[in-house]
């Protein structure tokens, strides 16, 4: 076993790396009733800490999620809005998973595009894995080695015991590790293993067990050399309840714990535009001119979204929805309000309350004050107050040309 434990990591890596998020997994043993990858830790899901330790790592350029049974194209979007919220430019992009790890992992190299000549193959239940050990194995493989796993050294005593549990013989621990991942491989010996591994192995039966229970024991049955870098204790691989508790305790700092109360603002501003209709605070407003804008224009709605994303630290609308996606054109903004709320609730937060006050001459807002209220309450599914005023004349919402609304958010970690 050859270590390489002094290896460090400066700046992003010169080589393009891909990562593939093995996610797929029931969480069987956790009993939670969601795929583990699903399952809440510290306030957000196990999948979104593993993301935003490999947005931390700075490492890649494109990310695979083999994804367990759930809506991939809301999984997408909630993995780039972590990746983009800590600044990573990564694309991001899902496969579903297979019978076993292997035809999981298999999947999610098939997707991977050609310009990436490293390969990171990482485990969705280790979402505590530092940064350090994420850019050791990368720093490994581009010093040259074919294959890098993170392992630690065996610290218990190990026993063989036999069918009736008797203790047989005492294991020796000196040259044996407890293997983490992720594990990195270049591009090119990484897809010949298994293309290997598939011609010699039956992939067709439908079973859940298969000989490779890991990526560097592919590699090493191609014949090729897998190091070892240094792992961590952090990188604990989440089986049972007691290891969410543990987990837990790594991803959020003590401090954070104190309070699990955010607030959010958000401001939305549209000019009025003829030929357009009115939607405002979820109501349509008929014989009434229209904001413009990509979708309805409907600013309550939007200040709404800015508010609950930001006291979440999800961005805002335009980073999750943007103008230049042609589904939300002409979209209401129950739609963008809906999601918010649907993000807000992955990532560990339920709303308490949101106030919004709208800024304009027209239209009035007080006849139908309660009437908006019970439609925007619904939406989020906690208490909304509307307000109005005006600016006595100043500005372009004294001079009648358009509508602001200035949203507050309150929400609580659950």
């Amino acid at each position: 076993m050859t270590s390489d434990q002094g290896s460090t990591y400066v700046g992003r890596t010169s080589e393009s790396v891909a990562v593939i998020v093995v996610a797929a997994g029931s969480g069987t043993r956790l009993d939670a009733g969601l795929p583990k990858a699903l399952v809440p830790v510290a306030g957000r899901t196990v999948l979104d800490w593993c993301i935003e330790g490999l947005a931390k790592s700075g490492v890649a350029s494109q990310i695979i999620i083999v994804a367990p049974e759930c809506d991939v194209a809301a999984l997408v979007r909630d993995a780039e809005a972590t990746l983009r919220r800590e600044g990573s430019t990564a694309s991001v992009g899902a496969v579903a998973g297979g019978l076993n790890r292997f035809e999981s992992v298999q999947r999610g190299l098939d997707a991977v595009a050609d310009e990436h000549t490293i390969v990171l193959v990482h485990d969705a239940a280790r979402p505590s894995t530092p940064v350090g050990v994420i850019r050791r194995v990368v720093a490994g493989v581009e010093a040259g080695a074919a294959g890098v796993i993170p392992v630690l050294p065996v610290a218990d005593t190990l026993n063989r015991v036999d069918e009736q549990g008797r203790v047989v013989d005492v294991v020796d621990r000196s040259d044996l590790a407890s293997v983490q991942t992720p594990q990195g491989f270049r591009r090119s010996v990484l897809d010949e293993a298994y293309r290997q591994a598939t011609t010699v192995t039956d992939l067709a039966a439908a079973s859940t067990e298969h000989p490779f229970t890991d990526d560097a024991s592919v590699v090493r049955a191609a014949g090729r050399s897998v190091h070892t870098v240094a792992g961590d204790q952090r990188s604990l691989k989440i089986t049972t309840a007691p290891d969410l508790e543990r987990v837990a305790a790594w991803l959020v700092p003590p401090a954070r714990k104190e309070s699990a109360m955010r607030v959010g603002t958000g401001t939305d501003v549209h000019a009025f535009a003829e030929g357009e209709e009115l939607w405002l605070a979820g109501l349509y407003w008929p014989d009434q001119v229209g904001l413009s804008g990509h979708s309805d224009g409907d600013v309550v709605a939007h200040a709404m979204v800015d508010a609950l994303l930001g006291a979440a630290g999800l961005g805002d609308i335009g980073q999750v929805f943007g103008t230049a996606d042609a589904a939300y054109a002409n979209a209401h903004g129950e739609v963008f309000v809906v999601e918010a709320v649907r993000m807000l609730r992955n990532a560990g937060f339920r709303v308490v309350n949101v106030s919004v006050q709208v800024i304009g001459l027209r239209p009035k807002v007080g006849p139908r004050r309660d009437e908006a209220q019970v439609v925007l309450s619904g939406w989020v599914k906690a208490p909304v107050s509307l307000s109005a005023t005006t600016t006595d004349g100043l500005g372009f919402t004294g001079r009648g040309e358009g509508v602001c609304a200035i949203a507050t958010a309150l929400i609580e970690q659950v």
